[in-house]
């Protein structure tokens, strides 16, 4: 149907509906929008497109769809000029409402937005403020042993990722998990850790960053120590990164911010603490720009030195990381002149000796425990502003190491060899590299039997670390992260969902799976004993998990049932 438009020439005829030029064109984004989803663009540019760029790509090409359609109709189509006013100021006002109520509370791993009204409080916010200086809560032991068992560390004992025990039974159909406790928490992205029955995490409540202890067995607030600071971005999120770090009874803690803590478990009276940025003379707003996703680095504690990443501005004046004595925070050792990524150091056996390593912005480091000499490097992409080096670094064999990272650069295996090069360090080749291969954006992946097992842009994947070869690749998880537990992977999906994996090269096989809690998580599980704690950025959750016959009645009874 066409419509004849008065004009001062002549008599116009303008059709009602898109033409064929305007349908050609509409279809021809829909088709490419098809395309992009299913994964051509990948296949064409390579690996550097993950599913955040795909979703970027296709809101892009949907958005131009839509302003064609609604150009046409306003320019050329038939259709009255009142109707034309009127879809033109409905448009321009429903955009205007939307900014006006609308906020974006966060960004999921794949950019896709969840808005908020902008009348609601932040849910960190509606929460009690934690209690700063020297508060000790409730009524609690002298001091804290560490048990069997025990998780006093980010990713674990060995902050790999990885543990060898309990067995866990992995039929969840015929023995669900018991769940303990379930409350909310602060915002934050970091973990928990335990030592005995108590366990630690760091928490944004209001615009203080608060350690905070809970009771394992019921959730409870034992102790909270809180400092002033917020650390708020919008892809990034609110609160604090990092894990609290459990040793000799001290839990150890860095904020998003820049503070580090040493607190007494026991009482919850602070020992010390800590300015980093201040201690080291770094220019917060500088750094901020340079470091723009929040300090996420963890406390390293080897002997009498806790060791944490400094950072800088990227005009001069970096430091990598810094040591602290134990027991009053006098600051003994510094380490490297590199800026920092999101990685925490860790202490390995590597080449015959001890070392302490960890991945810069751009370069992978060790330095001699001693006295923080550097003793080797090599370069590995990055920005920590841009495409970051969030993962950790998994030592194999004696001389290889392997590392993986998203925004293109995927996975590798690097071994050092005997000759030094310029400055006198050994110099290190390329065994394998695979910029398609787990693509870690910020989670870790973990090592089992020659197999390393991770979230590859969402999606798990199991690769052969002998030559780099993808053995499978199975389920979408999102941004989430992973725990070996002996022969199994639990998953934490980005979702909320806990899923238990074997963890075996010939097929992604799901054993079980629950809804532990409910949101966007992207923090890293905790598995005491039997106790799984799962945590986001507004609940928390301890559930009892099934073991095998055989392993209950030869435990420790915690849980057996």
């Amino acid at each position: 149907m066409r419509r004849k438009v008065a004009h001062p020439a002549a008599a116009v005829d303008r059709p009602l509906w898109p033409p064929r030029r305007v349908l050609v064109g509409l279809a021809s984004l829909a088709t490419a929008i098809a395309l992009v989803r299913a994964g051509l663009l990948e296949q064409v540019v390579g690996s550097i497109v993950d599913r955040a760029v795909v979703n970027i790509i296709t809101l892009i090409l949907a958005f131009s769809a839509l302003m064609s359609l609604v150009l046409w109709f306003l320019r050329e189509s038939g259709h009255a000029p009142a109707l034309k006013r009127a879809l033109g100021w409905g448009l321009a006002g429903a955009v205007i409402l939307a900014a006006a109520t609308l906020r974006i509370e966060r960004v999921s791993g794949d950019l896709v937005p969840e808005f908020r009204p902008r009348w609601a409080p932040a849910p960190d916010r509606t929460l009690p403020a934690g209690t700063t200086a020297e508060h000790t809560g409730l009524e609690a032991p002298a001091s804290w042993s560490a048990k069997a068992g025990d998780f006093p560390r980010f990713l674990g004992p060995s902050g790999s990722a990885g543990i060898d025990g309990p067995a866990l039974d992995p039929d969840w159909n015929a023995r669900p998990p018991q769940r303990l406790w379930r409350q909310p928490i602060g915002a934050g992205w970091g973990g928990f850790a335990v030592c005995g029955d108590h366990a630690v995490t760091l928490e944004q409540r209001g615009d203080s960053e608060v350690l905070s202890c809970r009771s394992l067995k019921s959730g409870d607030l034992e102790w909270s120590v809180a400092v002033p600071g917020r650390h708020e971005t919008v892809l990034g999120g609110v609160g604090p990164r990092s894990t609290p770090t459990i040793a000799d009874g001290v839990v150890y803690a860095t904020g998003a911010t820049g503070w580090l803590l040493a607190v007494h478990g026991g009482s919850g009276k602070l020992l010390w603490k800590k300015d980093i940025l201040q201690d080291a003379g770094i220019d917060v707003a500088a750094h901020q720009a340079a470091v723009t996703w929040g300090r996420a680095g963890s406390p390293l504690v080897d002997e009498k030195i806790v060791i944490v990443p400094a950072g800088g501005p990227a005009s001069g004046g970096v430091a990598s990381l810094l040591g602290y004595d134990t027991t009053d925070g006098t600051r003994v050792r510094t380490y490297g002149d590199e800026q920092i990524s999101y990685v925490t150091p860790q202490r390995a056996r590597f080449a015959g000796r001890d070392v302490i390593i960890t991945v810069n912005e751009s370069a992978v480091v060790a330095y001699d425990p001693a006295d923080g000499r550097r003793i080797w490097r090599f370069d590995w992409p990055g920005h920590s502003n841009s495409d970051a080096s969030c993962s950790q670094p998994h030592v194999i064999g004696d001389r290889r190491i392997l590392l993986s990272k998203g925004y293109g650069v995927g996975a590798a295996v690097f071994e050092m060899q005997d000759d030094a090069g310029a400055g006198g360090e050994p110099t290190f080749r390329t065994v394998w590299q695979q910029p398609s291969l787990l693509k870690t954006k910020f989670t870790n992946v973990a090592v089992h039997d020659g197999h390393a097992y991770g979230l590859s842009d969402g999606i798990l994947e199991c690769v052969s670390l002998a030559d780099g070869k993808r053995r499978w690749k199975g389920g979408r998880y999102g941004q989430g992260q992973v725990l070996r537990v002996g022969g199994l992977l639990l998953v934490q999906a980005e979702s909320g969902e806990v899923v238990l994996v074997d963890c075996s090269p010939e097929r992604h096989a799901v054993r079980s799976r629950m809804q532990a809690i409910e949101g966007q998580t992207w923090n890293n599980l905790c598995l005491a004993g039997n106790r799984l704690l799962v945590r986001n950025g507004e609940e928390a959750a301890c559930y009892e998990l099934p073991l095998v016959e055989s392993a209950a009645t030869l435990g420790d009874g915690r849980g057996s049932r």
